[in-house]
């Protein structure tokens, strides 16, 4: 048996298949402070028998609260004399660009724990002054002083040549055993100096928040009975061991977020569906990403707490290309100082949660705007409050200031929180070059389902799939997920000056090396496999776009076709192509992929197209044109496969809901899919 588990903000879910085939689902209340407690929770509530389970594969949000709370280790920087200030000075560029109060983001070392040594590269990699080792221990010995948890090693140049770092590395270990240490060219071989300083920094600062909590939770499974094999989801969708996430914590910064993504690709493939804008909408957040041609993309541009005013943190290392908003189901309604109705980012949690959880919410939430209109019933919650009491929240706090009924009030929440999710899904889409009505849209989460089918009218996007087990779909996703590691190198050489033996035998290296890793840790051969990329660009421009490398050892004929592809897709992006302009590589960029069992899918027989047998009522519904509509409502788990649905309807399930508009027709696919054809909605 494969069990996965995801911690979220509200919610930890779990899904598990056995040698059967046969899926399972559960989900309980995340425990906050002691985020094991949920996952042995569930797994208790699930029925699985521990002994039973020989892959347990775990997402988590303990590295991104670490550094969100900032409850992490106190740590020190030791850096290249004259380079203290590279976190201070950051990147220029700002977001908020007439704010004369800006203030740039405040470095997770201050000044007093940056501490500087005399070594030094040139930029090809050359030693050109020796490390000074006198320096370095003078250093550790006054970040020991300081009280210093975990220490971060940055040279200027290392990404070429890390032999300083793998010094000062050996010798701060001897000195300082006990202190959690990360050196920059452990995490990324990439250029840019704020950025890979940064991501050490990072890297250091989580790095006892990780393994302590890996090492209890290890503790905890063992002690229940789980012996199997143990992995960690990574940002870049792929998964590793429980001791390499305890090395790289950084690497798990979107850990539960991203495997929804992959899932969504994965049964993308399933249904012929290649072109996917994949929608997560959680308790806390929803999450959105585009995959094109059935290829996740990920990028190492990846940033936290980046907004319309802070410019964030970088964070040098491969992650899904993931767009994330702060509007969940537990998102709080509430009005700002100009008087304008907002919906999150502040929400309710699991504890006390939405008023409609009947625990002390007192604040009204997107939840309970879907409960007042229709969309969930008291049936979806444990132990609800009344309605009467959701009503009065929202009434009291909402509607009253604007003049409007309970009613309008909560369909107003709707709209902001449908409004701030579809400027979320135009980032990944439209302001990308692509065009949404050329692609699926895959809802999943408690909260994808419920607002799925406006979006995707607003958006133009014709086809909504609601997957089977929707709600706890991004554990599922780590069901479909193999082992991942990711190895980025800056090579910066014009197409027309490469050296194609140097080239070859540079990727040849990379991918030797990540095989052998692999077949070190018991992988066999014939289960691994790679990706090759390029970042690439004009000659004289600042950034890259990335572009699929072929299998085989390059020619120039295959370059040529590699320039043609990079042309076509700075166009896509950009509006433009230079054809005149000389084109550079910058990073090559290899994945490497380890590939485990897992399930294959089952079609389910077809029962035809009436849906009678999983009706189970009427109600009414509060839609936005049509006001309320006498609905039809169904039970999703009797549903089969080839019903059909007209809309409108509600087909429910037990943690979520699907809205079926007016004039949309849902109907359920082989393999448990719902799959709602949309009209697009006209202006």
């Amino acid at each position: 048996m494969r069990i996965a588990t995801d911690i979220g903000g509200t919610f930890t879910d779990l899904v598990y298949v056995n040698d059967a085939g046969e899926i399972g689902v559960a989900k309980s209340d995340t425990t906050p402070g002691q985020f094991e407690q949920g996952v042995l929770d569930v797994i208790r509530r699930s029925g699985v028998n521990p002994y039973h389970i020989d892959d347990f594969i775990h997402g988590t949000t303990v590295i991104i609260n670490a550094l969100t709370e900032r409850k992490g280790a106190k740590t020190g920087l030791i850096t290249t004399k004259g380079f203290r200030d590279v976190l201070e000075i950051a990147r220029g560029n700002r977001p908020d660009l007439f704010n004369v109060r800006y203030l740039k983001p405040a470095p997770f070392v201050p000044r007093h724990l940056r501490l500087e040594v005399s070594e030094r590269l040139d930029y090809t990699g050359v030693v050109v002054s020796p490390l000074a080792s006198a320096e370095l221990k003078a250093a550790v010995q006054r970040l020991k002083a300081e009280g210093v948890e975990a220490v971060a090693i940055s040279f200027l140049h290392a990404y070429t040549n890390p032999a300083h770092e793998q010094e000062a590395l050996q010798l701060i270990a001897e000195w300082w055993p006990e202190v959690q240490i990360t050196a920059s060219h452990e995490i990324s071989q990439e250029w840019r100096e704020y950025e890979r300083t940064n991501t050490a920094v990072l890297n250091s600062y989580v790095k006892p928040t990780a393994a302590a909590y890996i090492d209890h939770m290890e503790q905890r499974l063992t002690a229940e009975g789980v012996n199997g094999r143990r992995y960690v989801m990574q940002s870049n969708a792929g998964m590793t061991s429980f001791r390499q996430a305890k090395l790289t914590p950084i690497q798990m910064v979107e850990s539960g977020p991203v495997a929804g993504i992959f899932g969504a690709a994965i049964l993308g493939k399933w249904i012929g569906e290649e072109n996917i804008i994949a929608f997560d909408i959680g308790g806390t957040t929803a999450k959105c990403s585009l995959i094109d041609k059935g290829e996740v993309k990920v990028t190492t541009d990846y940033k936290i707490e980046q907004n319309e005013r802070n410019a964030g943190y970088p964070v040098k290392v491969p992650v899904v290309d993931i767009v994330e908003i702060g509007t969940g189901g537990g998102s709080i309604a509430w009005i700002d100082e100009g008087g304008s109705l907002r919906v999150g980012p502040k929400s309710a949690g699991a504890l006390p949660g939405p008023v409609a959880y009947g625990r002390g919410g007192q604040a009204p939430t997107t939840t309970d705007a879907n409960l007042l209109t229709g969309r969930l019933s008291l049936d979806n919650f444990a132990s609800p409050a009344s309605m009467e009491t959701v009503r009065q929240a929202i009434e009291e706090q909402i509607a009253t200031p604007f003049g409007l009924s309970a009613d309008e009030a909560a369909l107003g929440i709707l709209r902001i929180a449908n409004s701030n999710m579809l400027n979320a899904l135009k980032l990944v889409s439209v302001r990308r070059g692509y065009d949404p009505r050329d692609f699926t849209l895959i809802a999943f989460g408690g909260g994808g389902p419920l607002h799925a089918a406006a979006l995707a009218r607003e958006l133009g996007v014709r086809k909504v799939v609601v997957p089977f087990a929707s709600s706890v779909f991004s554990a599922w996703g780590m069901l479909m997920t193999d082992l991942r590691k990711d190895h980025i190198q800056t090579y910066i050489r014009r197409i027309e000056r490469l050296d194609l033996a140097e080239l070859n035998g540079i990727l040849a290296q990379i991918q030797e090396s990540g095989l052998q890793a692999y077949l070190d840790e018991g992988l066999r051969r014939e289960d691994i496999a790679w990706v090759r990329y390029a970042d690439m660009r004009y000659l004289g421009q600042e950034h890259t776009v990335k572009v699929i490398m072929p299998e085989e050892d390059l020619t120039a004929a295959l370059l040529a076709e590699l320039s043609s592809q990079f042309h076509e897709i700075h166009e896509r992006e950009y509006t433009f192509r230079l054809e005149g302009v000389p084109v550079e590589i910058v990073n090559l960029h290899v994945s490497i992929i380890g590939s485990v069992r897992k399930p294959a899918p089952k079609p389910l027989a077809g029962h035809g197209s009436d849906a009678s047998d999983a009706h189970t009522g009427t109600r009414p519904v509060l839609f936005d044109e049509a006001n309320w509509l006498n609905t039809p409502v169904y039970n999703r788990n009797k549903l089969q496969p080839g019903n059909e649905i007209e809309g409108p309807a509600i087909v429910e399930e037990p943690s979520s809901s699907v809205v079926v508009y007016p004039g949309q027709r849902l109907a359920m696919d082989g393999y448990g899919n719902l799959i709602i054809e949309t009209e697009v909605h006209s202006r």
